[in-house]
């Protein structure tokens, strides 16, 4: 098995669309009508959710009408977020079948096909032209990548000149040998934890300017204690991320949030432009 299809099987198998649909239909909410907010919990897949993606999207210069990249979209809600908020057209693109397929029946249900297109394949070899996007963006996805330097280069290779670039990702920390699992990996397998001054200087070493990193550690791991304590009262809804992770889900927020708060890993959101 490729390294590439592990990473795609730790995130998604079987019917993904079913176990969405299943979990509405315990609520009693209608397919017919539904809105991005209503599938929030369970379509932004990385750390904090929906509130992550709405702070993140705050900080990015996107116009009415532009073309974004979304790297690694999961099931598509940022992308699907992105376009109804900025009034722009959308690109997803991930590794993971199972998402890519439950991704695109999303979007047709929201009817939103004109503005979000997701097709399967991998960062590291982006399946688009030159300079041909006004801005991209990839959320807690470069924990799994090996070859960060291809993956930057690619993603600087598509976007037009003066356009954006962005990233969340939990940054390895000066403590380092994170405790595992964890939502990205299991027992370590996969995972490629870069410290942010190391990601900073790839991307000056690719050609970004203009990089300004925030951190998020204090935020990601008050959302993973949040979580925690939900699921110990057992008030998790019937949506969200624990559909797919599984008995595992509570051992890796505790190791999540644990791995902040000891400095094993270091939360970043970073922006750049391409000159």
């Amino acid at each position: 098995m490729t390294d590439v299809q592990a990473i795609a099987d730790h995130w998604g198998r079987g019917d993904v669309f079913g176990l969405i649909v299943a979990a509405l239909n315990q609520m009693a909410k209608p397919l017919d009508g539904l809105t991005v907010e209503e599938l929030a919990p369970v379509d932004h897949f990385h750390s904090r959710g929906f509130p992550a993606t709405v702070e993140f999207a705050d900080r990015l210069p996107i116009n009415a009408g532009e073309q974004i990249l979304d790297i690694g979209c999961g099931l598509g809600g940022p992308a699907r977020y992105m376009a109804k908020r900025f009034q722009c057209r959308v690109s997803g693109i991930d590794i993971t079948g199972p998402f890519v397929e439950a991704a695109n029946r999303l979007t047709a249900l929201l009817r939103m096909e004109q503005q979000v297109e997701i097709a399967q394949g991998n960062g590291q070899r982006l399946p688009y032209p030159d300079s041909c996007f006004d801005g991209a963006y990839t959320q807690d996805v470069t924990m799994s990548v090996a070859d960060r330097a291809g993956f930057f280069a690619e993603a600087y290779r598509v976007l037009k000149p003066g356009a954006f670039f962005a990233l969340s990702e939990h940054g390895l920390g000066p403590k380092g040998n994170p405790h595992y699992p964890l939502p990205w990996s299991d027992d370590g397998t996969g995972a490629y934890l870069t410290a942010p001054a190391e990601t900073r200087a790839i991307l000056e070493r690719t050609g970004f300017e203009a990089i300004t990193v925030e951190d998020t550690g204090a935020k990601c791991a008050a959302g993973y204690r949040k979580v925690i304590e939900r699921a110990e009262k057992g008030a998790l809804p019937p949506l969200g991320l624990h559909l797919f992770m599984g008995e595992s889900m509570v051992e890796k927020m505790r190791n999540a949030a644990r791995n902040i708060e000891e400095g094993r890993t270091h939360p970043i959101q970073l922006i750049c432009r391409k000159p």
